[in-house]
């Protein structure tokens, strides 16, 4: 595809003196500085099972903890000494 950019003359002058440093052609250099302002492709969704296998994968390896008891998460316990 072509785009054609209507630039001033000193940014043009500055993007070919940029180019020429780095030893590419403007239009080179400017396709590449447009490239690099794209965000990065995202993957394509996981679907529920996918995740949880992914899931699985990176919880492997995690040391088991037994649960915590009812006491131990209740209301009581968590805001006992707010009042």
């Amino acid at each position: 595809m072509t785009v054609t950019i209507d630039l001033r003359p000193d940014i043009e002058a500055r993007l070919a003196t940029l180019a020429a440093e780095q030893g590419v052609s403007l239009a080179h250099y400017v396709r590449r500085l447009v490239e690099d302002q794209l965000p990065a492709e995202r993957p394509a969704a996981l679907s529920p099972a996918e995740r949880a296998a992914a899931w699985r994968q990176a919880a492997k390896g995690l040391p088991r903890t037994p649960p915590l008891s009812d006491e131990a998460i209740g209301r009581e316990s968590i805001y006992d000494t707010r009042g």
